[in-house]
């Protein structure tokens, strides 16, 4: 037991040496990818980087270093989860995981709102166990005003906040706004993620 508890540390200490040394060289992704499109809340245009575009930048510096990833995925009703596992060569891995509701905005069918869902989720759970940075961080933002969050999205904001034990008025001002239903849909991610963050903590 002493010797797997020295090797387990040893792996953990070589991990969090070679993660160090690969996010600096990892640079900011650029975001070339571009949404343009008008409804009656009016025109939404705005940058991203898809999951395509942050592989190709990191995938060769991870191998590099001793690193792989992969992902999990489960779903309950409605709601995806998508968890991404970052493993290093020397035995260590740790666990990024998100939760949202399925993306049923647009005209698509049942299963393209799970895909959708899982692809954001695959996105943004990559760059929070690597702590990417975007070289443009404007997602959501339109030249009428940025893209709000439905109302289903904000009812699951408000019950999961519920469920961690968060105040709702705190929680708000955390994420500055009057009411859930004003958080704009590029901000919708990090809000569960700080929800989980508490619910982990806990």
């Amino acid at each position: 037991e002493l010797q797997e508890r020295w090797q387990a540390n040893q792996a953990r200490k070589a991990f969090d040496e070679a993660i160090a040394a690969a996010k600096a060289k990892i640079k900011p992704i650029v975001k070339k990818r571009e949404v343009d499109f008008t409804t009656a809340k009016g025109r939404t245009n705005y940058q991203y980087e898809d999951l395509a575009m942050i592989a190709s930048e990191v995938d060769p510096i991870l191998s590099e270093f001793g690193f792989s990833y992969r992902y999990r995925a489960r779903q309950d009703g409605n709601k995806v989860s998508v968890t991404c596992v970052i493993a290093h060569r020397e035995g260590h891995s740790e666990e990024t995981t998100l939760t949202a509701v399925s993306d049923e905005s647009g005209n698509k069918n049942s299963i393209q709102a799970i895909g959708s869902a899982v692809t954001y989720l695959q996105r943004y759970t990559l760059k929070l166990a690597l702590g990417l940075a975007a070289a443009k961080d404007d997602d959501g933002n339109s030249i009428g005003g940025p893209e709000k969050i439905t109302e289903q999205q904000a009812a699951d904001l408000k019950k999961l906040a519920e469920e961690v034990g968060a105040n709702l008025d705190q929680f708000k001002r955390y994420l500055r706004v009057q009411e859930l239903n004003d958080l704009p849909a590029s901000k919708y991610a990090d809000a569960v993620a700080a929800l989980n963050k508490k619910r982990q903590a806990k």
